[in-house]
């Protein structure tokens, strides 16, 4: 069986899925809503494998769409290289501390830059670049097109300092397969640099990945700091350096594995109608509206290139999973960082997109503990975009749990008083709740769901049987309660 340190790219990652068993194939699949449909259904199942489409309607054999790519514990702790066996449990485990490892060694994991690589098997130029002559699936029923940037890593740079940041961002198919929109929230770093590139040059340079190592997803779906590149990031998860290739156009780097690549530059002035597209807080978002749009100067692609797809919608979907793992360990990491003391635990909750509802358990050590820590959760780069709700929790309850942090919001929380908004906050323009044309500012809460402070001698104690007793039980009679803990 293959190894950990033989992943380099997707068609490795791919291939010690299949040995692990974690792979199903879908053969005839029609780009037009039914890849789509079929992946929705799979991440609804208890622990969904991988889907690999092949023999898309209309496109021939070996031009593939791979998705759930990280749907469970085991890929998602074989794609951050931390072992093939892992369950949730596990995984949280084998997480504590190592985000913040990887950023502290990212610096050590400059790119390679090479002179050529698989991707550059072939090249297609303006006019003859075309990205319908791929499977490019229509995701959703009444997405406003076809989207090829769904698990895709957008590349940008800082024009001053040459950072770079990746992306994932979605893009829509416009102009008959020539062009692409780019939708980019102002807030994020990619936005940032597009600007600063508009008001030195005029114009910003951009490749987009569109098939790649899942691990470039996880980098480029969450908050990899500013002034970090997320390929180096990758690279201290790895441990080796993130090969590249430059860009025939633009000179920005692409990763030299990736399976299909696009690369062109944005203008202030040329924007196409885009979405609607049903987005990871369950809904279509914003109608239409005019998005950065790249005219395609480049197609670079592997023989047989297999897409990464990655469609949000209600959760769970595509990445939700991945993105509750990573946001959790993320968010503890940066509370650890920050001083505060008596962190026990933190969970960005699958149903708010890993972003809106997080739970963070502390042992409470002083009085206004509890109020220090849902604040300053709240506003971390981490944990601040589209934030929602922060729940804190005594240590006594499994922030993991929607059950066991909702019966201690119903049994330890005042509503006159231990609930605390904050009012234009960081939100987005994909929020069912912003009404169209204004800024995309949110509210949130602070919901203090730990016992009071004054009372912590008197409360009544929960009605649970001891970690011990249950041991116990369990242990007596394995058959019949094994699985129940």
């Amino acid at each position: 069986m293959g190894s950990l340190d033989d992943v380099n790219d997707l068609r490795s990652w791919l291939e010690l899925a299949h040995e692990l068993g974690e792979v199903r194939t879908i053969t005839g699949a029609h780009w037009d809503k039914e890849i789509g449909a079929a992946s929705e259904v799979n991440y609804k199942r208890p622990s969904p494998p991988a889907l690999l489409f092949d023999d898309i309607e209309g496109y021939r054999h070996g031009q593939r769409v791979l998705t759930a790519s990280m749907g469970n514990a085991r890929r998602l702790g074989m794609t951050l290289r931390l072992g093939t066996d892992l369950d949730d449990r596990g995984l949280v485990e084998a997480l504590r501390s190592r985000p913040g490892e990887w950023l502290e060694n990212a610096g050590k994991y400059a790119v390679d830059v090479v002179g050529s690589g698989p991707l550059c098997q072939n090249v297609i130029t303006a006019g003859d670049a075309n990205l319908l002559d791929f499977p490019v699936p229509k995701w959703h029923e009444s997405d406003g097109g076809r989207y090829a940037g769904t698990g895709c890593a957008v590349f940008t740079t800082d024009p001053e300092t040459g950072v770079l940041n990746a992306g994932a961002y979605r893009m829509q198919v416009q102009n008959g397969g020539r062009a692409a929109s780019v939708n980019m929230e102002a807030g994020k770093h990619g936005a940032a640099h597009v600007r600063a590139w508009f008001a030195k040059e005029g114009r910003a340079p951009v490749t987009a990945s569109l098939g790649h190592d899942p691990l470039l997803l996880v980098v480029a779906g969450t908050e990899v700091p500013a002034g970090v590149s997320e390929l180096e990031y990758a690279g201290a998860v790895m441990g080796r350096p993130v090969e590249v290739i430059r860009g025939e156009v633009t000179g920005l780097p692409i990763p030299a594995h990736s399976e299909l690549a696009v690369e062109g530059w944005l203008y202030p002035d040329r924007k196409e109608q885009e979405g609607p597209f049903g987005e990871w807080t369950g809904y279509y978002s914003g109608g239409t509206e005019a998005v950065l749009t790249m005219d395609i100067e480049r197609i670079y692609h592997r023989d047989d290139p297999i897409q990464l797809g990655a469609p949000p919608g209600k959760p769970p979907h595509d990445y939700s999973y991945m993105r509750s793992v990573m946001k959790s360990a993320m968010i503890q990491d940066a509370l650890i960082r920050s001083g505060l003391p008596g962190v026990e635990g933190v969970w960005a909750h699958e149903v708010g997109g890993g972003r809106q509802l997080l739970a963070v358990a502390i042992h409470q050590s002083y009085a206004g503990h509890a109020r220090q820590a849902g604040y300053l959760t709240s506003q971390l780069p981490s944990a601040a975009y589209m934030n929602k709700f922060v729940v804190v929790v005594d240590a006594d309850v499994d922030p993991r749990s929607l059950n066991d942090v909702m019966w201690a919001v119903c049994t330890r929380t005042d509503p006159a008083d231990d609930i605390e908004t904050m009012r234009q906050t960081w939100g987005s323009r994909v929020d069912p709740l912003r009404a169209p044309g204004l800024p995309p500012f949110n509210t949130r809460a602070v919901i203090d769901a730990c016992r009071p402070w004054t009372r912590l001698k008197d409360f009544p104690r929960v009605a649970e049987a001891s970690r011990e007793l249950v041991d116990h039980v369990v242990r007596r009679w394995p058959d019949v309660l094994g699985g129940t803990w």
